[in-house]
Formats: structure tokens, sequence, C-alpha cells
């Protein structure tokens, strides 16, 4: 949902894949995996440009939510089933990036 890919990609060949695409790229270049309407939803601009995403870098506090997102979404697509959060932690964490954005957060973690 948030690259825009699906994991049948063709650009997923030869051992990388939507899992490894989203790891290198975080959290330096989540931008770069961004899917361009996202970009466009948070911006609220109707093109894509390189101004577009520095405008996402220097929302600080929507970079860190969206990085926190990705870093979730890889835990929960780990290979390994044990290696997976619960969904327990998972909904807590996500309740709390939205208490974040929407400034409700109250010191709650």
């Amino acid at each position: 949902m948030f690259t825009g890919k699906r994991p049948t990609n063709d650009m997923f060949k030869e051992g990388l894949s939507l899992y490894s695409f989203v790891e290198a790229a975080l959290p330096e270049r989540v931008t770069e995996i961004l899917d361009d309407s996202l970009l466009r939803e948070i911006v609220g601009d109707e093109t894509i440009t390189f101004d577009t995403k520095q405008a996402v870098l220097n929302s600080k506090m929507v970079l860190e939510a969206l990085i926190s997102v990705l870093e979730i979404a890889l835990g929960c697509s780990a290979e390994l089933p044990q290696q997976r959060p619960d969904m327990k932690c998972v909904a807590a964490k996500l309740s709390s990036i939205r208490n974040k954005l929407l400034g409700t957060h109250l010191g709650q973690e």
C-alpha cells in the first residue's frame, strides 16, 4: 500500500523482494520508495517532483510516522512466524503513531 508495488512486480527478481526493497530504503531513503499518489496526498500537490519529496523529508513528524509504519510492516512480514510481533503490540504501535500525528499523544508508548 505504501510503495504501490505488488510482491509480484517485475522489478522483484534475482533475490530482490518487496521486503528487501523496503528494508534497504529505511530510514534514509523512505521517500524514494513511497507511491506517488501517497506523496501527493501527504503534500497536497498534483505533481511529484524532487521538491515534493523534500517537503515530506522536512515534515519530521510525517516522515517519522512513515518510517515507523514501514518498520512495523517489515516486522509483520518476517519470514518466520515466531519473528513477527503479536497483533496486540502492532495495534498499540499503530495507535501511538496515529495519536502523535493527530496531536493527541498522552505520553503513552
